[in-house]
């Protein structure tokens, strides 16, 4: 019996045909469309109604975070107490996200239960109430959520760059307002709801042991809308970003600085945005990259660092983050630009290329084990609207990719000169 060589990496192959699921979609009475994947080996289900009420629609700063986390507290027949018993008395989970362009309402629920769970959530969509109490408390404590996350540099870093890189007025950019936000009231809470949780343009996925009833109940009850509401308009004026490339937070009495550098990217429609993923993910996208090797490893600047592309609805970007010690926060920035220059001037060596490859596309199939990630997958692709074989691509672009393709995009994409630069930490003397 030979005895296994644990210096040795084990052989990999080609992973060949990537095949996600296929869903069957279907019209409900109101207009939405029902995304259904169906997967039997467990018996639970996922539900997700996805709407158009994220940051980019509000009307007023702060209206669709204080909409979506109070969904839930109250309708015209239950209060928040009863919505949480009948939850709990299912064994069930029932939230609602707010993000930068839509809101989700995500159920999790046994299969056999969601007959029962569905009035629930029809009337948390359509009958929410938004009581002026739990609209008060609300306010109060995510007030006072910010306020402590303002405290930390790696928050005020990242609110910053923001700002810098979309525009202080911009959707994605516009920095949290306590002052507006405490001039909220129910009223307009109920007013959004109104138009922004229309269920007839919504897009709703149901996933996992789906019975042939569940489609019915669903065209039925979620087939319904609101009466009142009204198609969102985006907003017209998004600002500028600013000029500001080089820009520092002081944080009294911080020992600490957070570094955030970065720039507007393609969008996830462009032709190289597989390859450019790739390229990231040699700069910084994993636990062996460059900027882990440099500034972890060999400098001990930090615990990690990484570089990441963010793709939204309305626009892209890459950032590269971390937390160092603050003596050590310019240096750490130099070794960054460093690598990007690296990464323009010499092609990937080859044992490299072949270790980042063999790493993303296994990362890939690990993202597919269970069929809600292969839903979340489907969901991306449905709200960004990219094409069927994109996930195909992605493996095949990976697959072939070579040093002399990273390099030309990082000559195009990762100059220096181009990225927003913020360092939040001490005070300057």
């Amino acid at each position: 019996m030979s005895m296994l060589n644990r210096q040795l990496a084990p052989p990999t192959r080609p992973i060949g045909r990537v095949a996600l699921p296929t869903a069957t979609v279907t019209q409900l009475p109101n207009g939405a469309r029902l995304h259904i994947l169906p997967h039997d080996a467990q018996p639970v289900v996922r539900l997700q109604v996805v709407l158009p009420a994220g940051r980019w629609y509000d009307p007023l700063p702060g209206v669709s975070l204080l909409t979506a986390r109070t969904l839930l507290d109250g309708t015209r027949t239950r209060t928040a107490r009863q919505i949480a018993d009948e939850i709990a008395f299912y064994g069930a989970s029932l939230e609602c996200d707010q993000g930068f362009d839509r809101a989700t309402l995500t159920l999790y629920c046994l299969s056999r239960h969601l007959e029962k769970l569905l009035p629930l959530v029809h009337d948390v969509l359509l009958n929410a109430s938004f009581p002026d109490k739990e609209i008060e408390q609300l306010k109060t404590r995510t007030v006072q959520n910010i306020r402590v996350e303002r405290q930390k540099t790696s928050y005020l870093a990242s609110e910053r760059f923001s700002q810098n890189l979309f525009g202080p007025k911009h959707p994605y950019g516009r920095p949290f307002s306590e002052e507006s936000f405490q001039l909220l009231s129910a009223n307009e809470a109920r007013s959004f709801h109104g138009q922004a949780y229309d269920l007839s343009i919504a897009e709703l996925f149901l996933c996992g042991d789906v019975y042939d009833d569940h489609t019915h109940l669903i065209h039925s009850l979620l087939g319904k809308s609101n009466t009142s509401a009204l198609l969102v308009d985006k907003p017209t004026s998004q600002g500028e970003a600013q000029s500001t490339r080089n820009d520092y937070v002081p944080v009294g009495g911080s020992i600490q600085a957070s570094l955030r550098l970065g720039r507007t990217w393609p969008s996830p429609l462009h032709s190289d945005t597989h390859k450019l993923q790739f390229l990231v993910k040699v700069l910084g996208g994993y636990f062996g990259s460059r900027l882990m090797k440099n500034i972890r490893e060999d400098k001990g600047f930090t615990y990690g660092i990484y570089a990441s592309i963010n793709h939204r609805e309305h626009g892209s970007n890459l950032l590269i983050g971390s937390d160092v010690n603050a003596q050590n926060a310019e240096a750490a920035v130099t070794e960054i630009y460093h690598e990007m220059r690296k990464l323009q001037e010499e092609p990937v060596p080859a044992d490299e290329l072949e270790t980042v490859r063999s790493y993303i596309l296994g990362k890939f199939l690990n993202e597919l084990g269970t069929i809600f990630e292969q839903a979340d997958k489907y969901r991306t692709r449905i709200l960004l609207g990219l094409p069927i074989d994109f996930h195909a691509r992605f493996v095949a672009d990976v697959e072939t990719v070579t040093a002399k393709e990273l390099q030309a995009l990082a000559q195009t994409y990762l100059s220096p000169v181009e990225l927003i630069e913020v360092v939040a930490g001490p005070e300057r003397k």
